[in-house]
């Protein structure tokens, strides 16, 4: 199976780009009502360029960002 299969199967939606690549999302929430959103963009032959985590509250407000890829950057406070 191939990246693209692979990233297919895992991520629920995918945003094609102008330049072949695309972006994945995938979203989960939690028991209190919060969501976290990871995010995945990744070129044409599906090598992954940036990788970021969003956790929102149960507002639907962004309240934390988690940059992973390429430089894990950790957790920034975003209110």
């Amino acid at each position: 199976m191939g990246k693209r299969e692979k990233n297919e199967i895992k991520y629920e939606n995918w945003i094609q780009t102008d330049d072949g690549g695309r972006i994945y999302i995938y979203e989960v929430t939690g028991k209190s009502g919060w969501k976290a959103k990871y995010i995945k963009t990744v070129d044409e032959n599906e090598n992954t360029l940036f990788f970021v985590q969003e956790i929102y509250d149960e507002n639907g407000d962004l309240v934390e960002i988690h940059e992973k890829f390429p430089v894990d950057k950790g957790h920034r406070k975003v209110k």
